[in-house]
């Protein structure tokens, strides 16, 4: 029994160097993704931008940081580029720090397109090195890097108007700082990141067949969950003002916590994900929100107030948002010959088309009223869960499955 031991290797745990400074490097790249939304405010005052122009920034922004992040995911598959992490972090921030001090539009829009390319170039490598350091506990581990992206899109809208209401407009320009340092410390890093991926060959022989069968049936429940997530994220600030009668302040408040909320469950939810399995926590957390968001409207319609609506924010952040690190491993194991396109279509594309959702829900506001727009979001989270179901399960849920039958099996043995 000795010898059988012996041969069995170690489980790897997670790398906390490693994931602290990609997870860390995710605050910085994410935050000047939410950080635009806040800008739009101070750009249609310094330059008299309509409403449509200013619309169309955040079309360009999204067009260029989330459809071409599968085609840099597959051109990363064929040919590893750990470097592309510290461009993509740079060109995301310094981008948007010149947005402030262009003198027109066709600037502007320019910058925003970069800004949105760097963010396009960094996630697929890095989602796909967070994967290589985070050891056999993959959602544990993955909980960490996505929480990071979450901490940033949280703060980005923070941090820009301070800047912004401290040193004017040209304030943006210190935003290339933070995207400066971030990229300096993923290249002293570069060396020791480049270990852990596993060699092509060995990769190859371990990693098993790619299901795109699955993942398309994945994708199709990302995007519906996304258009509930990106649903929540437009119209919270605006329900809050609408129906619960905050300031903008109070609304923008509202909108953070239900953000760093989302923080919290992305850590709870990567975690649930190794002990219950992807499928189930995925499922779980979609179908969970529906109830939630229901119960926030039903609440917060008869007697507004503003404390509970706070509240039945921050639940509905965290519940969402749980399912995040389920999915984008899902979407790993689904496809583990192409870590590069599963990363940039879980982690982009999917948002892209998520937000391709959000006029949708305008008009029912515009129609019917903004308690009919998050009923309707109830009804997507509620609908990507039910995709969800459907979904086969993976190696790593089977393993879950066999190892708690197992141990039932023990247990009725003694």
């Amino acid at each position: 029994m000795a010898r059988v031991n012996a041969t069995i290797p170690a489980p790897r745990a997670l790398d906390v160097r490693g994931m602290t400074i990609l997870s860390i490097v995710h605050v910085v790249d994410d935050s000047n993704q939410s950080a635009l939304p806040a800008l739009l405010p101070f750009l249609i005052a310094s330059h008299g931008l309509s409403y449509t122009a200013a619309a169309g920034l955040m079309l360009f922004a999204g067009l260029s940081s989330s459809v071409v992040q599968p085609a840099i995911g597959a051109l990363a598959d064929r040919r590893s580029m750990p470097w592309l992490i510290a461009a993509g972090v740079f060109f995301a921030a310094f981008g948007l720090a010149l947005v402030g001090v262009m003198p027109n539009y066709a600037g502007i829009v320019a910058c925003v397109a970069l800004s949105g390319l760097g963010i396009a170039t960094f996630h697929p490598e890095a989602a796909r090195y967070a994967n290589y350091v985070a050891g056999d506990r993959k959602a544990t581990g993955m909980r960490w890097f996505a929480a990071g992206g979450n901490a940033g899109f949280a703060i980005g809208p923070l941090l820009l108007t301070g800047l912004v209401l401290a040193f004017g407009p040209a304030g943006t320009l210190a935003l290339a700082l933070p995207g400066a340092l971030a990229a300096a410390l993923v290249l002293r890093e570069l060396p020791r990141l480049r270990g852990f991926a596993p060699e092509r060959a060995s990769r190859a022989a371990r990693a098993g067949t790619d299901r795109w069968g699955a993942f398309s049936l994945l994708t199709a429940a990302v995007c519906t969950r996304s258009m509930a997530y990106i649903g929540l994220v437009a119209f919270m600030p605006l329900y809050l003002i609408g129906v619960v009668h905050a300031t903008k302040t109070q609304a923008n408040v509202g909108l953070t916590l239900m953000l760093a909320a989302g923080v919290a469950g992305t850590m709870f939810g990567g975690r649930l994900a190794d002990r219950l399995g992807r499928k189930t926590t995925f499922v779980g957390s979609t179908c969970g929100a529906a109830p939630v968001i229901l119960a926030f409207v039903a609440s917060t319609g008869a007697v507004p107030n503003l404390y509970l609506a706070y509240a039945f924010a921050m639940f509905v952040g965290f519940v969402i948002v749980a399912s995040q690190t389920a999915f984008v491993v899902m979407g790993q194991e689904y496809l583990p010959n192409r870590l590069g396109i599963a990363s940039g279509v879980t982690l982009g594309l999917a948002i892209s088309i998520g937000g391709a959702g959000t006029p949708v829900l305008g008009l029912i506001a515009d129609r019917v009223s903004l308690q009919a727009t998050f009923e309707t979001i109830a009804a997507l989270a509620f609908a990507a869960g039910s995709l969800a179901a459907f979904l086969p399960r993976t190696a790593s849920d089977r393993a879950l499955i066999a190892t708690r039958e197992t141990r039932v099996a023990l247990a009725q043995r003694t």
